[in-house]
């Protein structure tokens, strides 16, 4: 039995965004995994740290670009 994954996101991968409007800065990377739910986490690193960690697709989306 072969298992099939859906493809990932298309991702604005190297884009900076922020954590809402006034938040800190992230880098967008590669998507990590499907949820239960449909949604994917993705990839993310902490632009004052360099700290990686992973982030809903769905509010990625609804961040800003950082300016």
């Amino acid at each position: 039995m072969q298992t099939t994954t859906a493809p990932g996101p298309v991702l604005p991968r190297g884009k900076i965004k922020t954590f809402g409007v006034f938040g800190p800065k992230y880098e967008v990377g590669e998507p990590v995994r499907q949820l239960d739910d449909g949604d994917w986490l993705v990839r993310i690193t902490l632009v004052e740290t360099g700290e990686q960690s992973e982030y809903r697709y769905s509010k990625l989306q609804n961040d800003p670009e950082a300016l």
